[in-house]
């Protein structure tokens, strides 16, 4: 093998953990990617989908992965219920959570994502409380920070996919599947 750096990007299925051992009901990494040599660069849960880097390079990974370097994350966000202005604000403002306030994020409500796919096990629907869409770009990566910060406005998660980490996308990119 070379001493490439090598820079993968995998689209995060639902219930697959961000490391290659799987634990309980988890999936692990190691069920989609077999490249040696290569680590995860930040963390997705597990019950989040999308975006997942993993590089051999370990400056990148710590550039993709360091708090410090502040390289914006992009997330789609299914809530229960329609965000009204003031959350939006109150998101883009930055919310105070348990551990402290949020930096700044940018937020806007956006159409059922073009190239969404079904998620396996679906997100759970109920008739009386309508669902939207809402893209969320923050600079930090707390624990859960995405789910807390919609709750903290009224509006929980129901589903979560990252999209872009910095200049690395999606791009059409299907669930469990990798290039690199």
């Amino acid at each position: 093998m070379s001493d490439a750096s090598r820079l993968i990007c995998f689209n995060k299925p639902y219930g697959v953990l961000s490391q290659f051992t799987p634990e309980g009901r988890w999936r692990g990494l190691k069920d989609f990617i077999d490249v040696p040599g290569v680590y995860v660069a930040g963390r997705l849960d597990a019950d989040s989908e999308g975006l997942l880097l993993l590089t051999n390079d370990g400056q990148l990974q710590a550039r993709i992965s360091d708090p410090r370097h502040k390289m914006e994350k992009t997330y789609w966000v299914q809530v229960e219920g329609e965000p009204d202005d003031a959350a939006l604000a109150a998101l883009c403002a930055g919310v105070t959570l348990n551990d402290g306030p949020t930096r700044p994020a940018r937020a806007q409500r956006i159409p059922v994502p073009a190239q969404l796919w079904e998620r396996d096990p679906p997100v759970r629907f109920r008739q009386s409380i309508p669902t939207s869409w809402l893209e969320l770009v923050i600079r930090e990566g707390r624990n859960r920070q995405v789910r807390r910060m919609t709750a903290a406005v009224g509006f929980p998660t129901l589903r979560l996919i990252r999209a872009a980490i910095g200049p690395y996308a999606l791009e059409g990119l299907a669930p469990g599947n990798w290039r690199g």
